[in-house]
Order: C-alpha cells, then structure tokens, then sequence
C-alpha cells in the first residue's frame, strides 16, 4: 500500500536501469555475436539498435526471435521488421502516469529520454509494478550482485549501486531525492 502512495512522488528516472547497464541488439555486429546475444538474453523484449543507444529501431519481443530461429530465417534485416516502434518515455513522467500509459499504449518496457531528446535508459512495466508490490521473486533480499555482505557485518557495494534499491535490500533509508547512485550520493557529500 505505501508502494501505491509513493507513485506520484517517483519517477520513471528513479527507476529506469540506466543508459549504461541496459542490453540491446547492435544491429552493426556481426550475426553470429546477435544470434549468441539472443539465445543467452535473460530478457523477454530488447531494444535493437545500430551503433548507439540513441539510434534506437525499435524493441523486439523474444517470442518473434523464437519464431524467426525455428524457422532459419533470422537475419539482420528480419530482425529489424519484427522490431515493434520504440516507446519514448520522459524521465519526469510519474510512476502512476506512466503505469497508466503502459496500459493505454499495451506496452511493456519504454525508453527514456532526457529534455534532449537523449535515451538516458529503459523502464518496464515490471519495474513499476515491483515498485508497488515489492519484487516478484522469493531470492533472498541481499541477492543483489552490487552488495557484498562481509564476515565482520559490513558490506561491499559497488558505486555505482541505486539508492532505492540499496534501501530496499538493507532497509536504510539513503536521501533519493538528489543523485540515484551511492557514488553521486557520496561525491556530492564531499562536495559539501
């Protein structure tokens, strides 16, 4: 229920995974590396590409891959065909909004754009929707592969770890209304 309220609060850049961390198809590779990258994606949808991120073609659902494999008929340019049209989304753009345009528009996973016009990352009807009801897995909370838990009680977390889901997984309360990641949290407070 807390989840629900704090929907109006958060943005889709709070949650987004961000530019760097996000997997998609380059379609200027070569098509073994492609067809390796499908078969090993954990992902159901996946941004298709060329060179850049922000040259973005569309997304494609793993379902069409399946369907173009068993058939022999996967190459660069059938891939691209069976790409659905990118969805932009805002980074300003409210959870609640957005869990609203998801449904409006039957998407699943949106790509965010800065004022720019510069994809900062992608979110996913998933992610929102465990922002709400918290994750849908029963992994052990510190099942995070950015926290190390030590013998004598600390941790190790990566920097570039997200402050909500460092509160999450730790139960700390970390301010997330300024940087996103523990090293933007930590420089700006030697900033100061």
């Amino acid at each position: 229920l807390l989840g629900l309220l704090d929907l109006e609060k958060v943005t889709v850049n709070d949650l987004m995974i961000p530019r760097n961390e996000i997997e998609g198809i380059d379609l200027d590779d070569e098509l073994e590396v492609i067809v390796e990258q499908l078969r090993t994606t954990s992902h159901t949808r996946l941004p298709v590409y060329r060179d850049d991120v922000n040259q973005i073609e569309g997304v494609v659902h793993m379902r069409q891959i399946a369907r173009l494999l068993t058939q022999g008929r996967l190459t660069k340019e059938n891939l691209r065909q069976a790409c659905m049209e990118p969805y932009f989304v805002p980074e300003s753009t409210p959870l609640s909004t957005q869990l609203v345009n998801f449904q409006k528009e039957k998407r699943r996973i949106g790509v965010v754009v800065d004022e720019y016009g510069e994809v900062i990352g992608i979110v996913t009807l998933e992610d929102i929707l465990e922002e709400i009801v918290g994750d849908f897995n029963d992994l052990d909370s510190l099942d995070n592969p950015d926290i190390q838990a030590q013998e004598d009680g600390s941790f190790v977390i990566d920097g570039s770890a997200n402050l909500r889901e460092l509160n999450k997984s730790l139960g700390w309360q970390l301010p997330c209304d300024g940087p996103k990641t523990l090293n933007g949290l930590v420089t700006e407070a030697l900033e100061q």
